[in-house]
């Protein structure tokens, strides 16, 4: 199935404080990205999904930018969510100023061109995404041999189970990358 399963609002008919929002992405990427009209169908879980989104995401951490958008390009592909990937993935590609980087820890992240402190990361977010039941002391330890805290180990832990729950909703109701994404970060800008 190539279209999404259930119909996007449009832009006007979104609540006034949810189509402000869409407006500010809008403006800043040149682009409404899909996951932002699709749950717009339902506004108080979308105010949730993105407060919480944006909880993990923006705030100040041990993680950077990049470590988290790498944490959700490689933890969606085991969950395989397109949508997640490709968006993810393409966010990925220009805070890490790398082109390839996205496409490497999709694909197979033990293999990429990262740091081991990125490695150990990935390490500890798909043991969360794949075997949470089993993670002890020692997968903590691994982490903090490579300078991550408590904290960093629970960011990293939030981030991975959030985005579950979006690629689980994202692959249910087909969800679909916009096109924009797939080009982004694969090329340096030209001034």
């Amino acid at each position: 199935m190539n279209t999404p399963r259930y119909p996007m609002p449009e832009l006007k008919d979104l609540p006034e404080d949810i189509r402000v929002k869409v407006l500010e992405v809008q403006e800043k990427a040149g682009f409404v990205p899909n996951v932002f009209l699709a749950l717009a169908r339902r506004p108080a879980e979308w105010r949730a999904f993105f407060a919480y989104h944006d909880a993990l995401m923006l705030k100040d951490s041990g993680l950077t930018k990049g470590d988290r958008e790498m944490i959700v390009t490689t933890t969606s592909a085991a969950n395989k969510c397109l949508y997640c990937v490709v968006a993810h993935g393409a966010i990925l590609r220009i805070y890490e100023k790398k082109p390839l980087v996205a496409d490497q820890v999709a694909v197979n992240y033990r293999k990429a061109a990262i740091t081991p402190r990125q490695r150990a990361m990935l390490d500890f977010a798909m043991k969360v995404c794949l075997h949470s039941d089993e993670l002890g002391e020692a997968d903590f330890a691994a982490l903090q041999a490579h300078g991550f805290s408590d904290e960093d180990a629970w960011d990293i832990a939030a981030i991975t189970a959030f985005f579950g729950l979006s690629n689980r909703m994202a692959s249910f109701s087909n969800m679909l990358p916009n096109p924009e994404f797939y080009a982004m970060g694969r090329t340096p800008k030209t001034k």
